[in-house]
């Protein structure tokens, strides 16, 4: 549900302006609300549950989701579905935050790897099926379904977690790092409205250099803070291990440079090459399938791998499609994207359980919500930092098209280029893994971890 609702909503946009009205920018707040809010309170709500417990506030973000979800589908106006899309971030950053941690808990050895497989097969499907499912349901049922089918999978959920989930909680924690959750979440509230308003109020003017320099100020002050916390929000401890800044950067770079690049395919397979939303969605298959099926077909092999092998060669495989993609030309059709399509879509299945292996891996269990939420908001922020950047440089490269160049010329260009820089950034990504991710790095954080159900020490 949380990233098929980053992805859906684009195919959906004219139909919801035809019906509730709105200007262009109304329409843009669509997408932001969720996405602002979703990739400025993951880490927030991963420090919440490590002092609260993880299954209370993964039933409260489902919850808050599911109930956001029927305010969007019943708006009756720009302003209502706006204020619910923001909602619908916020406990969306609930679930998100406390999934990977909830895995940790709950498997172990061998069943936690299956657990972990699932769940990146899961998350690579969800990225890549978006337009379709939002195509599909759109031109069936209108665009309110597109919401409105979350109702019955959050009941569902909140139903099983509550029967099969335990609380977990750090023993150790007293009270929140209010100082830390302020100033973090409002640094990358500030920096992603900065970069997806730049363009059109003008990367010069008052509001964007103030909302970076704010930005900038608020992330100093971060720092500051939890440099002096006895228990902080962000454990910067955490950056001293390669492997976990390793990770880091990987994460940054499948969100930048890879998730980031489908808005985009979709965007030339119905603006220029004139598909429908569900042919759109259909034509993406080939790598919406191995996002699914890669990290179960290949998990027994994988866990015999270095983590940094794996993460970095799944990243490569990725760069290597997005590469084989910017060979477009006028004449192309859907057609040419199919081989890079397939390599993006192994590389996902490959890199997603990877991360995931890896964030979990290099911390101790109290920590768990930790590196869940930093993860995540890696991901998340990378993805919506991504659509905001490649944006700006699609947009300039399209409408700065040399005199004699027709409008589809320009297109494929711009989204040649895009493709261009989506492989480079994925690529710093699969160099940082293979060099910093390190077994001997998991070998002292399983050393150093003691059963579950056994006091941690403070």
């Amino acid at each position: 549900m949380l990233l098929v609702d980053l992805m859906i909503v684009q195919v959906a946009l004219p139909t919801i302006r035809h019906e509730v009205g709105g200007s262009f920018t109304d329409l843009q707040w669509v997408i932001d609300a969720y996405a602002l809010t979703l990739a400025a309170s993951i880490l927030m709500f991963g420090s919440i549950a490590d002092r609260l417990g993880r299954k209370r506030v993964f039933i409260a973000g489902v919850t808050v989701f599911t109930f956001a979800s029927l305010l969007c589908g019943a708006a009756n106006g720009i302003d209502l579905l706006i204020a619910a899309r923001a909602l619908q971030g916020l406990g969306g950053a609930a679930m998100f935050a406390t999934g990977l941690a909830l895995i940790g808990q709950e498997f172990h050895g061998r069943e936690r790897g299956k657990a972990i497989a699932l769940w990146g097969a899961t998350v690579g499907f969800a990225a890549a099926v978006g337009p379709l499912a939002g195509g599909s349901l759109t031109d069936a049922f209108g665009w309110r379904w597109i919401f409105l089918v979350n109702g019955p999978v959050g009941v569902a959920t909140v139903v099983v977690a509550g029967w099969q989930m335990v609380n977990v909680a750090d023993a150790c924690a007293r009270r929140l790092d209010w100082a830390g959750l302020v100033t973090f979440s409002g640094s990358l509230f500030a920096a992603m409205l900065g970069l997806m308003r730049g363009s059109e109020l003008g990367w010069a003017s008052r509001p964007i250099v103030a909302l970076f320099a704010g930005a900038t100020l608020l992330m100093a002050a971060f720092v500051a803070v939890e440099l002096r916390q006895e228990r902080p929000m962000l454990d910067l401890s955490l950056f001293r291990k390669p492997a976990f800044v390793g990770v880091s950067i990987a994460t940054v770079a499948i969100g930048v440079g890879l998730f980031a690049v489908f808005p985009f395919i979709t965007l030339y397979l119905q603006t220029d090459l004139g598909y429908s939303p569900l042919a759109g969605g259909l034509f993406l298959l080939p790598a919406t399938i191995p996002c699914f099926v890669v990290p179960l077909a290949t998990r027994s092999w994988v866990e015999k791998l270095s983590p940094g092998v794996v993460l970095g060669a799944g990243l490569a495989t990725s760069a290597a499609g997005l590469a084989v993609m910017h060979g477009l030309t006028v004449e192309s059709s859907w057609t040419a994207l199919v081989p890079g399509l397939l390599l993006v879509g192994i590389g996902i299945g490959i890199a997603n359980p990877a991360i995931a292996k890896t964030a979990l891996g290099v911390v101790p269990p109290p920590h768990a919500g930790m590196a869940s939420g930093i993860s995540n908001t890696f991901r998340i922020g990378g993805l919506a930092t991504g659509v905001a950047a490649l944006g700006v440089v699609f947009h300039h490269h399209l409408t700065t098209r040399a005199p004699g160049t027709t409008p589809h010329a320009a297109y494929v260009s711009s989204i040649n280029l895009v493709f261009l820089i989506g492989t480079a950034l994925v690529t710093v990504g699969a160099l940082a893994a293979v060099t910093l991710v390190r077994s001997r790095d998991f070998q002292h954080a399983t050393a150093t971890q003691l059963p579950v159900a056994a006091p941690q020490p403070c």
